[in-house]
Formats: C-alpha cells, sequence, structure tokens
C-alpha cells in the first residue's frame, strides 16, 4: 500500500524523525495561507499523487507548469496551486494518462548544502531489510545504478536491532560528511531504519536527502510503501489510503479477496494459485501473447468470487480474449465451470474463451462446458491452452467477433 508524501512525513515525524515544516492545503486559498504560516522567505509548493518524478513532470493542461515549485510570496503559492490543483499531472511513473492533483503540499524552504539518496528496503537474496544511500541525491537511482554503481552503498540490517551506530558512522564517512553532519547521521539513520522496521514497510525512500548548512540530515521528499500482509497490525495506516489512486479494477478484486494486477497486454487470465498464474503468464508470452492481467482466485473462491473475477477481466476493453486455467485441488473444477457458465449468461462473452481444466471434479466440469452450448474452447493442458488462446485471439482480430 502506498501513501503520500505529506501522510509519510507526519508518520516519521510520529516516529522521532526529523522533517521540515509544512502545511497540507486543498485549495489556493489555502496554500497562500500555508506560505503565510510557514513564515519563511522561500516554501516549495508540491504536487501529491502516488508516482515520482514530479519535480520533473509537467500537466497536460499547463505544460509550463512542474509538479513542484519554488515560490517566494502567499501570492505566487496561490497562482502556482491554482495551476496544479484539479490538473492532470504526468510523470515519468505515471505513464502519459497521468494523475490528477487534489491535495498539495507546502513546504518550509531550506538552506540546502548537500544532496544525498537514502532508502531502506527487503533484499530477497540476502533475505532481510537493506540500507541503501548515494552522494547523487536528487538524480534516478536507476540511472545512478546504471552509469555510475560504484557511487550506490548499501548496509545490511538487522532487523531485530535496526541499524547500529556504527553502521551510520560508515555510511556517513563514505559519504564524505564531515563534523555535524556525522552527528546528524548517526541518529538520523537508525531512526529512519527504525520506523521501516516497526512500520512493516516493503520501501522507504528519500530522495533526496539534503544536508542544511548547519549540518543536519532533512528528508526533502519521502515516499513509503507498507507490505499489505501486515496492514492488520497498522490501523493508523490503513486509515490513510487514498483509493482514488489506485486502479478502479485493483480496488474491486481487493473487495471480493481476489489478488489481481491489471497489466498492459489483451489475453485476460483467470488462475487459482499464484505460482500457476505466474507460469500461465509465462507461456502465453512464450507462445507470442501478451497477458492483460495477473488474477489468482485462490483455493476457496466461491460462484460469486469467480464471476465477479471474469466481470474484472471483462471491463478491460483491452482484453480481446481469455484464458483461464484451473487446478482443482481444494478448489472443485466444476465449481469453478458453474461460475464461468453463469458468468458467460450474467456478462456475456464477446471475445474468445479458452479453458483448460484439471484436478478435483475435472470430468464433471468439462461434461458442464462440453453439454452447455456456449463457445467455449476446451483446452488438454497448460501448453495447448496458451497455444489456442493465441491462436483465438489472432483469429478475432482478423474477423472480430459480433
Amino acid at each position: 500500500m502506498k501513501i503520500h508524501e505529506f501522510q509519510a512525513k507526519r508518520l516519521l515525524a510520529e516516529a522521532g524523525v526529523s522533517v521540515p515544516r509544512h502545511v497540507v492545503a486543498k485549495s489556493a486559498d489555502e496554500a497562500a495561507q500555508a506560505f503565510d504560516d510557514l513564515g519563511g522567505p522561500l516554501a516549495v509548493v508540491k504536487s501529491q499523487i502516488h508516482a515520482g518524478g514530479r519535480g520533473k513532470g509537467r500537466f497536460k493542461e499547463e505544460p509550463e507548469q512542474p509538479g513542484v515549485t519554488l515560490v517566494k510570496s502567499a501570492d505566487e503559492a496561490k497562482a502556482n496551486a491554482e495551476r496544479m490543483l484539479g490538473n492532470t499531472l504526468v510523470t515519468i511513473q505515471t505513464g502519459e494518462e497521468g494523475k490528477q492533483v487534489n491535495t498539495l503540499l507546502v513546504e518550509q524552504g531550506l538552506d540546502i548544502a548537500r544532496e544525498l539518496y537514502l532508502a531502506v528496503l527487503v533484499d530477497r537474496e540476502t533475505k532481510s531489510p537493506v540500507i541503501i544511500m548515494s552522494s547523487e541525491g536528487g538524480m534516478d537511482i536507476e540511472e545512478v545504478a546504471a552509469k555510475t554503481p560504484e557511487k550506490i552503498l548499501q548496509e545490511k540490517v538487522d532487523a531485530g536491532y535496526g541499524l547500529h551506530t556504527f553502521q551510520a558512522t560508515n555510511l556517513a564517512f563514505q559519504l564524505g560528511l564531515e563534523g555535524p553532519a556525522i552527528r546528524a547521521a548517526q541518529k538520523f539513520l537508525p531512526q529512519f531504519v527504525r520506523f521501516f522496521l516497526d512500520s512493516d514497510c516493503s520501501m522507504a525512500e528519500v530522495n533526496p536527502l539534503v544536508v542544511t548548512g548547519d549540518g543536519q540530515l532533512v528528508p526533502l521528499d519521502a515516499k513509503v510503501t507498507f507490505d499489505d500482509n501486515a496492514l492488520f497490525r497498522h490501523k493508523n495506516v490503513t486509515e490513510l489510503r487514498d483509493l482514488s489512486e489506485e486502479e478502479d479494477s485493483e480496488v474491486r478484486a481487493a473487495d471480493a479477496g481476489l489478488s489481481y494486477v491489471k497489466l498492459e497486454g489483451n489475453i485476460g487470465c483467470l488462475v487459482n494459485g499464484a505460482g500457476l498464474a505466474m507460469s500461465t503468464m509465462d507461456l502465453i508470452k512464450l507462445h507470442g501473447g501478451e497477458p492483460a492481467n495477473f488474477l489468482d482466485v485462490g483455493g476457496g473462491a466461491n460462484v460469486e468470487q469467480v464471476t465477479e473475477a471474469f466481470s474484472i477481466i471483462l471491463s478491460d476493453d483491452n482484453v480481446k480474449a481469455v484464458l483461464v486455467n484451473i487446478f482443482g485441488g481444494i478448489m472443485r473444477c466444476d465449481t469453478i465451470a458453474t461460475a464461468l457458465l453463469e458468468a458467460y449468461d450474467k456478462i456475456g462473452f464477446s471475445v474468445p474463451l479458452v479453458v483448460r481444466l484439471e484436478g478435483n471434479k475435472v470430468e464433471e466440469a468439462r461434461k458442464m462446458l462440453a453439454d452447455s452450448g456456449k463457445a467455449i474452447t476446451s483446452a488438454t493442458d497448460l501448453t495447448d491452452a496458451a497455444k489456442k488462446v493465441v491462436a483465438a485471439l489472432g483469429d478475432s482480430q482478423s474477423s472480430p467477433q459480433e
């Protein structure tokens, strides 16, 4: 689960991590008042969306207006807010569709001496958290990793204890920090890592982490995502969820208890089991197709859930064919067949449908589909299913169905 920058900074402050003074604004007048409340000669007006690259992004209707801008008066804050709010911001992470800006963060200007990069995430290879830092703050970390990987520093984190002081000191020296900045790093970095661990984050990133003129470390940005499986422990975090920032179909699937991720292909997939779902997508690509989604109905889905799964898949206008791949262990194949036939009547399939069933109650299920008289193509195994759905997709595009 992702949250906005202003929400992340509030949680960081509650955890004892120092953050810049800021005010949240939802109107131009509030932005102007925020500038006055901060009381400084400079402030930064920041668009709040679930995407990075906001400073380099541009608005669709105001292409000269960046997503983050420096202002020197309340009037400037108000004018920039008027151009930002309600407009669609396009960044390298949003894609061409962009995201609408509904909230702004007005933040105090800082005396910036240096910019660093900081992130804490889970390293799947070492199976432990790791802190990553770089002297190249403010840049895309992917670009730094590709061009100057030697500038990326890493320290493995003890998941129980957190970041040791000697590790923070080591990172500070490697980054070339001096005097007060080293002492600031010895305090700030362990606190930031502790926030990551205590909050069950999957990633916490600050880009840039600035070193001020007096040697303090301050997060100029904050991007935090949380492990969905641990949200039951953090009610204060779940309350921060912004559904307007999420894919409608993914929200709908989550409400139905389904694991669904929208992709960019044109072959819809309905599978039970995450591993089988990934294998299904791989075989579709192997045989020349592109999956439109990851969808795992799980091992105990009922007729209503499976019907909703078909509805979600077919609500995607990009879907031109559907592949159902079910291995009946806990899930009975005849349950899937019943749901499939109900969905066929209720929703209507205007695209080719290929079904591969195996396992518990498979013979009953196959007979149900065969006796239905509906335009359903059966497959004997997964490879056969992938080949047939790709072929059916080609046939449908050359001869569109009515």
